[in-house]
């Protein structure tokens, strides 16, 4: 797809980048298939075909609308589109692009743009964990809408003491340790069972998503630094491994700070050293399965005790945004665990992206609903999944717990 760009996008670094990815664009439309939103609404405009050519009329110099900047609120960002796309369109940079241009020439009107700016400096806020616990407190007094935002106080557990020679940094997340802060301590458990120390550096806070994605984008990309900068002096020293996540959101972001801060000279080879380093948990797990197997020879047993039937939504994030499929329920089946996929639709987004739910909620609750139908189909015991944000709003839904699998397995791992 060739593209003329306007005289005010010529010689910018958004406007070569989207340039270069609309030349892979072939109008093919086989992303129309996977797009979640187009199966929704039956709307080209609402598919990514229709988005791209929306985009590619913005940097040609037609002005936007209302009508443009709501088409591009209604994506989801789950990236199905790129696994589909046979020509390898970078749809996600190209959407980041899109909408910065879009929402500046756009106007919000006052109440989105209230409840936007309350979302990006709320969620990464000190004052989130605070508020998520008035929350929980008051949580039976809660209308139904607050009350699915605000998950039931969790115990934790404690986190493990024993020190290791191999070490790992772990980003603890903004809404993480308030939300659901047993996935990060029975993370830190199940590493150190296998003889994996996990370390959190004090300063490293949100990966930067949140306003990345609402076009907050020099603020997503400060806390990005500061999270390099909280970082560094453990790479640099060589005293960890590798830089683990257990929220799959947070990995694709990390994943792409040396994309995101390639123009940034102070920190653009910090980035991409930061992003080569890190990984899913679920990338750990052929290392960790032989070595919890041997760590805990009881371990096959506690499962078989259990006898619990999972159901795993793996994340847009991790199987689009990331490219990894099959590891969880592979290696959890290796164990012993009866796990299983949903056979209809695992590809499709469950609908929270984020900040998606709130802002899209009609769309994100159609979407919710008919991923727990497939999920549902399957009569689990437990569903789980690998991200915060498919976590709580699953669960916003059904009354079959939710949780993430690295839960389970800490759980079995007591158990043994």
């Amino acid at each position: 797809m060739q593209t003329n760009l306007a005289p005010e996008y010529q010689n910018t670094p958004d406007g070569r980048a989207a340039e270069a990815i609309l030349r892979k664009c072939v109008h093919c439309g086989f992303c129309t298939a996977t797009c979640p939103t187009y199966q929704l609404l039956g709307d080209e405009l609402d598919g990514p075909r229709g988005r791209i050519y929306l985009m590619k009329q913005v940097l040609e110099g037609q002005e936007p609308t209302r009508k443009t900047q709501l088409h591009l609120d209604r994506c989801l960002t789950c990236r199905n589109c790129e696994t589909t796309c046979p020509s390898g369109v970078d749809y996600g940079h190209l959407i980041d692009i899109g909408r910065k241009l879009v929402d500046a020439k756009v106007p919000r009107p006052a109440t989105e743009k209230a409840v936007r700016w309350a979302l990006k400096e709320g969620l990464p806020s000190p004052l989130f964990g605070p508020a998520m616990q008035l929350g929980q407190l008051v949580r039976p007094l809660l209308p139904a809408s607050l009350k699915a935002k605000v998950p039931p106080k969790q115990d934790a557990g404690a986190w493990p003491t024993r020190t290791h020679a191999r070490k790992v940094l772990m980003l603890a997340g903004c809404v993480q340790p308030a939300m659901g802060p047993n996935i990060n301590t029975s993370t830190a458990r199940v590493l150190d069972a296998a003889g994996i120390q996990t370390v959190v550096a004090a300063q490293a806070g949100c990966c930067g998503a949140v306003k990345f994605h609402l076009n907050d984008q020099d603020g997503g990309k400060a806390e990005m630094r500061a999270n390099i900068d909280a970082w560094w002096p453990y790479v640099q020293d060589g005293s960890v491994e590798a830089i683990v996540m257990n929220a799959s959101g947070c990995g694709v972001t990390v994943k792409e700070y040396g994309h995101i801060l390639q123009d940034d000279v102070a920190y653009a080879d910090k980035a991409q050293r930061i992003s080569a380093l890190t990984r899913d948990l679920s990338e750990l797990l052929p290392e960790l399965v032989p070595a919890l197997k041997a760590a805990q020879p009881g371990l096959a047993d506690a499962v078989a005790r259990t006898a619990t039937a999972l159901a795993y939504h793996p994340p847009c994030t991790l199987q689009h945004g990331q490219k990894l499929r099959g590891g969880v329920e592979q290696y959890l089946g290796e164990l012993g665990f009866d796990i299983q996929v949903a056979r209809c639709e695992a590809h499709l987004c469950c609908g929270s992206a984020g900040t998606y739910s709130v802002l899209n909620p009609t769309l994100s609750y159609q979407l919710r609903d008919r991923k727990l139908g497939h999920l549902g189909a399957l009569q689990p015991d437990v569903i789980v999944s690998a991200n915060i944000g498919c976590i709580t709003h699953l669960q916003s839904g059904t009354e079959t717990p939710v949780k993430h699998w690295v839960e389970v397995l800490d759980a079995a791992l007591s158990a043994a």
